[in-house]
């Protein structure tokens, strides 16, 4: 079983912050080890912090985004997660970040913090090197006409759309009752259908997966 994940939080709003601190603390597999108001006084700690995940408000006032905050913490560790938080719809901000880094880096609204699960999911993903797209923007996405998504068959889709949220076989099984055997065929076949080699270690399946979703949607 992990260690709880070690998290530090940036983030200009004092209320908002406090607030996600308060309810990250309450859940035992992760540890809030650091708390800022701007990006220059998370970088100030961020190696003696050691955090597995950082999650990052875009909009972090004069100086740095969120983004480049990321940036520049992932120099410092590598390893490091990043939760890139937002009032706006703009996943498009993933697609800036060179594709060889993208790897960890999620990207939620912010109204979509009150819900613990979704949160953890987003930092269970990161900190797993995986991509997780926000759960309002995925179920308002549509596939591009004529894409490889597009091709899918609607069960594919669903299963395409909770990968992007960073559900596990498991928890798609769950979340559509169906058994784990079925939803790695399924897996299988959308990587297929998707031109996806799973065995290709420069990127992780599932954020191949997540980046054509991305790529070939819009609302």
């Amino acid at each position: 079983m992990l260690s709880p994940a070690r998290v530090v939080i940036v983030e200009d709003e004092d209320l908002f912050r406090g607030l996600m601190t308060t309810s990250l603390a309450s859940y035992g597999e992760v540890a809030v080890v650091g708390s800022y108001r701007n990006g220059e006084e998370a970088l100030q700690h961020v190696m003696e912090d050691a955090p597995d995940v950082a999650l990052l408000d875009i909009d972090l006032g004069p100086g740095d985004t969120g983004v480049h905050v990321g940036l520049r913490m992932r120099r410092m560790l590598p390893d490091i997660g990043i939760v890139l938080l937002s009032n706006y719809d703009e996943p498009g901000v993933l697609t800036a970040i060179p594709r060889e880094e993208l790897s960890g880096w999620s990207y939620l609204l912010k109204k979509s913090v009150v819900h613990i699960e979704t949160i953890i999911r987003a930092i269970e993903g990161a900190r797993a090197h995986l991509v997780v797209l926000d759960p309002h923007l995925v179920a308002a996405y549509r596939p591009r006409p004529q894409g490889a998504v597009a091709s899918l068959t609607p069960r594919q889709r669903d299963i395409l759309k909770l990968i992007a949220q960073g559900y596990s076989n498991a928890g798609i099984a769950a979340e559509l009752v169906i058994t784990p055997k079925s939803v790695e065929n399924y897996v299988s076949q959308i990587y297929q259908a998707l031109s996806i080699d799973a065995t290709a270690s420069t990127l992780h399946a599932r954020v191949k997966a997540t980046l054509i979703f991305l790529e070939e949607s819009g609302h």
